[in-house]
């Protein structure tokens, strides 16, 4: 019920490569739309997947971090949200 995607499946830039990547944001997508998925999504080639395959904005939740996204997800201390909570 809950989709994390980190990185995309492939050389999505170039086709016919892309067509797994493409199939499965669209896919995630469309259960998206009908709520019968959560969709987080990170990672700046992620988000590029995404946008090539025209399903960005549809996914729950898209981040640009990749490394520090995943560590967020593990509930790590990440030190730039660290900074700005001690202020």
């Amino acid at each position: 019920k809950t989709l994390v995607w980190n990185g995309p499946l492939g050389a999505f830039e170039t086709p016919p490569f892309d067509a797994g990547t493409v199939t499965v944001a669209r896919t995630a997508a469309a259960l998206t739309a009908s709520g019968r998925l959560l969709s987080v999504a990170g990672g700046g080639d992620t988000v590029a997947a995404l946008r090539h395959a025209g399903v960005a904005e549809e996914f729950s939740y898209v981040s640009t971090a990749g490394g520090a996204f995943l560590e967020w997800l593990e509930g790590k201390e990440l030190p730039g949200v660290a900074a700005l909570a001690a202020k």
